[in-house]
């Protein structure tokens, strides 16, 4: 079966990426979510934005 990087469906808060992100990792949401805050706050926000709009819009939705 391929693994493919995908938005998700089910753990999602605003667009998807970071619960597609763990589903791909098989990791739980919250540590990439926390992850993904801690690395916003320590390059003051405005970088870890765009990667995150950039994903949203490049990554497909997980359509079952």
């Amino acid at each position: 079966m391929e693994r493919r990087l995908t938005k998700s469906n089910n753990n999602r808060r605003i667009c998807g990426v970071c619960g597609g992100i763990a589903e791909y990792l098989d990791v739980d949401p919250t540590i990439v979510r926390l992850f993904t805050a801690i690395f916003a706050v320590c390059t003051a926000v405005i970088p870890v934005f765009f990667v995150y709009l950039l994903a949203a819009m490049i990554m497909p939705s997980n359509e079952i």
